[in-house]
């Protein structure tokens, strides 16, 4: 998945690298003197979990079942609307509210005994998805404009909370593992502004890293086996503005 959304996002850039280049009359010439911008954005993502194992994974006195987690990317897509505030020629100040859409998934290797006591070994995935209402707070560091196109980097800070977290989880999920509620994310990414006759098109790629172990310990062998587990997600969004 993430090397689909690497791809797209170089085959875009080429492009309309090669329409601004060949462009000889500026789009919207006075659009960056405005202090103040408004649009939308859309995007697909792509998120799992940076897992560390605890210091009794191996102790089988204590994590009897548990013989190895596996973590897997799972695709999923955002939306939200975009403010921009001009600070000066290179710089912007980004603030967005997203709604963001993710599923990770935990593969448990688990070690299970018959009716007769042989053991054999089982596979349990945990579905793990989530609604995310999100904040980012954004700096935009900009090239000198050429033509209708704009090269970018940007980073910042994105406070989440996870509207989907359960409190509890019913019987018929079990066994499953719980996630905290909120977390923050370092974010940073490169993008192009394009303008265009009528609006700014700016695809863009971001990689968010979770700050806060993500992990409510429920005393199983199912928390107990990992010491943290930190959020990852990469973005691919165009911006319409």
């Amino acid at each position: 998945m993430n090397k689909k959304i690497l791809i797209i996002f170089i085959i875009l850039f080429s492009a309309f690298y090669g329409f601004s280049q060949k462009s000889i009359v500026q789009n919207l010439r006075l659009y960056d003197q405005k202090r103040l911008h408004f649009g939308f954005t859309v995007g697909l993502n792509t998120s799992d979990f940076y897992i560390r194992n605890s210091d009794i994974f191996f102790d089988t006195t204590q994590i009897k079942e548990v013989y190895g987690i596996e973590n897997k990317q799972q695709p999923g897509f955002h939306l939200g609307p975009i403010s921009n505030l001009r600070l000066g020629k290179f710089f912007d100040l980004r603030f967005l509210i997203n709604l963001t859409f993710t599923q990770r998934d935990l593969k448990y290797n688990l070690l299970k005994e018959d009716a007769e006591g042989n053991p054999y070994f089982e596979e349990h995935t945990m579905v793990l998805s989530s609604t995310f209402l999100e904040f980012p707070l954004l700096l935009k560091y900009k090239s000198q404009r050429i033509n209708n196109y704009r090269i970018y980097v940007i980073g910042g800070v994105n406070p989440k909370m996870d509207l989907a977290a359960k409190k509890k989880i019913p019987e018929d999920q079990m066994p499953m593992i719980r996630l905290e509620q909120t977390d923050i994310y370092a974010e940073f990414g490169v993008g192009f502004d394009f303008y265009l006759p009528y609006f700014k098109f700016s695809p863009e790629i971001k990689m968010g890293v979770g700050l806060n172990n993500m992990l409510i310990d429920d005393n199983t062998e199912y928390t107990g086996a990992i010491k943290y587990l930190k959020s990852k997600i990469i973005m691919l969004s165009f911006h319409f503005e």
